[in-house]
């Protein structure tokens, strides 16, 4: 993913500008008067590079009133969704500081800064800026109004030489998702802008000095500042184009003049997002943020507190965290919806698109459902159930593979997994009823029933990787849990025959998976060891397949291992001493792991390409055989092997698997999909978050249930019928 930001990406990359500087906008006002119409219509294009994925905060209420939230990327506001968390509305909101005479930086480029909590029970998050040169210090809070839809930031600006100084509020709207049909104009002071669906409006709570609507590139404010370091056009309005809205604040940085507070309001229509915005900002923040931290501090107080096993501070810190990120990921219109991340990794289409991780996943739902069962919200993992349930396809009894929050499928791809895991989710909340039997039926129906291209199932369309066909064993674990759990609901349901074919359907794949899946002759170990899956059901033939996201073309099924096999374990389909899945172990150890100084982490898969270039830049979809991106650590593999390590009577190893998983979470506590390997790139520290999806749903399920598990020494989410059934566990 690129980190060049959509505004300076249009003009220049300059971060400060001289007096004598050559840049030029690219339209030029006849005059500086404030005149109604800016020029320059439509602007530049919008870009398409989304804004980083790699986010350092996320919020929003706890409740379903106030339908937004917000992300921050680095020192800036990032994508602000309403009213769904599936629909994006804005690019960015930062902060433009100037002498008015010798410079004009951007706070987020041109300060060291850092974000973190301001509140350790609630996502309430804080910035601070600090100027390279030491002229300024920036410090912004960020909340979502609890009884509205709108977004606070709190602005504290400081100057440090006694000098004062100008702040200008640059807002980048991207209404519904897409940047380039809004319109902006300036009403009662505010700065409002609207499309055809939705509009928002910025206001200040001491008003702005100076306000303008203008064209990216064009007649936009920060192409104005760059000019001559001050804010000349002050245009009324700009209509149907890339708009960018700018306002100048009544920050000086001395006296009374160190504060105000920006309310970012939005409604369906410009009237309701003023009323909104203005009703918010006249409640002040002291008020909103406190009643923001209060619904946050009952509902932890609600949950499990952080167990005794996690031993810092920021295990702990991380645990509520993690808490708090999946219950924010949960849509407040259609609720049960928690999405995959709110970010949108490495997109380069345009607007508007469905490549993010926005949306819901049918099997990283289960992660988080299983998360919030053991932490104590059983409503939460209700709600997801239940989400799952009214989405399930008809006739068939399957799942969306990826949906937006109202249920409406994205992708159709089959993994047998994401229809499984619905049984087990249902299963774990105890439910037996007869209308929960009608939707694990069709799903159990539709596991034993399921045949695509010539073969059938345990085999899948997709594992749960979603990039290959074929004998997974992952996914054939959760077909075999999920089996034995339908059966025992149907016989609570009387429906004996049902479940007497789904037990001896399960027991037959479950004798059969090392067939499909264990290779003899495989080139890392004299020793059989699972593969990450086998085209054919044959692990010992030399069969070939292309590895996706540009790994080699015709590879030798037999050299490519990934750890997901341990889902045989973790479901209780195979023991953990079981002498393939301990050799198996040491392949993926040899061929994946790799140490950092925040612990050792592995590669989700051999040759694995999904992850950014050598040098950093953004992933990109290529064609086998390219090898120009390369797939990083995940540290949710880490709470996989924690859970594997407890499993096997080992609590002190999956000690240290929650110690380095935490270890790897940012200063605001968010953790990623992917942390760099011993092969960085320079300027980034192996172990740390790259430019993927942060936070990512699921590591932070996957931490929370090892930091619980680890606590009652055993899986909570392991179905205690399966282990029984073929492992002999049974407690």
């Amino acid at each position: 993913m690129t980190r060049t930001r959509k505004l300076t990406a249009a003009i220049g990359a300059a971060l400060a500008l001289t007096v004598g500087s050559s840049l030029t906008p690219q339209w030029t006002p006849a005059t500086a008067a404030e005149s109604d119409e800016a020029p320059g219509a439509p602007g530049a294009a919008p870009s398409t590079a989304r804004p980083p994925a790699d986010k350092t905060g996320f919020g929003t209420s706890y409740g379903t009133s106030g339908k937004t939230w917000f992300t921050l990327q680095g020192g800036r506001l990032g994508e602000v969704y309403y009213p769904t968390l599936d629909t994006p509305n804005v690019r960015e909101l930062g902060f433009v500081i100037t002498d008015g005479k010798d410079f004009a930086v951007r706070a987020d480029e041109a300060s060291r800064q850092v974000t973190r909590l301001s509140d350790p029970q609630s996502p309430t998050y804080r910035t601070v800026a600090t100027d390279k040169h030491g002229r300024w210090r920036l410090t912004t809070t960020y909340v979502t109004d609890p009884d509205r839809s709108a977004v606070q930031a709190d602005v504290e600006f400081e100057s440090l030489t006694g000098r004062p100084y100008q702040v200008y509020a640059l807002y980048d709207p991207a209404l519904s998702n897409y940047g380039a049909d809004d319109s902006g104009r300036t009403e009662d002071g505010a700065l409002v802008a609207s499309d055809d669906r939705t509009a928002s409006a910025l206001v200040a709570s001491t008003g702005f000095t100076a306000t303008s609507s203008g064209y990216l590139g064009a007649s936009d404010g920060w192409t104005d500042l760059l000019q001559d370091r001050r804010m000349d056009w002050t245009y009324r309005s700009a209509s149907k184009g890339n708009v960018v809205q700018t306002g100048r604040t009544t920050l000086t940085g001395l006296g009374n003049s160190r504060r105000t507070t920006l309310a970012l309001g939005f409604g369906p229509d410009a009237t309701r997002a003023l009323r909104t915005a203005n009703t918010s900002a006249g409640t002040g923040f002291k008020r909103v943020s406190a009643t923001y931290a209060a619904g946050w501090h009952r509902y932890l107080s609600g949950l499990r507190r952080p167990p005794e096993a996690l031993r810092t501070e920021r295990e702990r810190q991380a645990y509520r965290v993690s808490a708090m990120v999946l219950a924010a990921t949960e849509d407040k219109t259609h609720r049960g919806a928690f999405v995959a991340s709110p970010s949108m990794p490495w997109s380069g289409k345009e607007e508007p698109d469905t490549s993010g991780y926005n949306a819901v996943w049918a099997r990283d739902l289960y992660q988080v459902g299983t998360a919030l069962i053991a932490v104590g919200d059983r409503a939460g993992a209700e709600r997801a159930l239940g989400f799952l349930f009214e989405k399930q396809q008809k006739p068939d009894g399957s799942f969306p593979q990826k949906s937006a929050t109202d249920g409406t499928p994205i992708w159709n791809g089959i993994q047998l997994d994401q229809v499984a895991f619905p049984i087990l989710l249902a299963d774990q909340l105890g439910r037996t009823d007869a209308k929960t039997w009608s939707h694990v039926k069709r799903a159990a129906d539709f596991i034993v029933g399921y045949a695509k291209d010539g073969h059938s199932a345990p085999w899948s369309e997709q594992e749960r990787w979603e990039n290959q066909s074929g004998y997974s064993p992952a996914t054939i674990a959760s077909e075999i849990a999920g089996l034995v759990t339908a059966a025992k609901i149907a016989e609570t349901n009387g429906d004996t025959d049902s479940a007497q074919r789904y037990l001896d359907t399960a027991d037959s794949w479950q004798r059969k998976v090392k067939d499909w899946t264990v290779t003899h002759n495989g080139p890392y170990s004299t020793k059989p060891y699972f593969l990450q899956l086998t085209k054919d059901g044959n692990p010992d033939a030399g069969t070939t397949y292309d590895v996706s996201n540009g790994g080699p073309a015709d590879a030798d099924q037999r050299t490519i291992v990934d750890p997901s096999f341990l889902e045989l374990v973790r479901l209780g389909v195979l023991p953990a001493d079981a002498p393939d899945v301990v050799h198996s172990l040491k392949v993926v150890d040899e061929q994946l792991g790799f140490d950092t100084p925040n612990g050792r982490f592995w590669y989700r898969g051999s040759f694995d390409g999904y992850g950014e270039t050598a040098d950093g830049g953004p992933w990109f979809i290529s064609q086998p055989g390219d090898g120009r991106t390369h797939g990083r650590g995940w540290p949710l593999l880490n709470g996989e092997r924690g859970e594997y390590d407890l499993v096997a009577d080992d609590p002190a190893g999956a000690r240290e698997q929650l110690a380095a998983m935490a270890r790897t979470a940012g200063s605001g506590y968010l953790m990623a999909e992917q942390v760099w390997d011993d092969k960085a790139p320079a300027g980034f520290t192996p172990g740390t978050g790259t430019t993927s999806a942060t936070p990512l749903a699921w590591t932070h399920a996957q931490y929370l249930r090892l930091a619980v598990n680890l606590a009652d020494g055993h899986l909570t989410e392991q179905p205690p019928l399966v282990a029984c059934r073929y492992t002999d566990r049974c407690d």
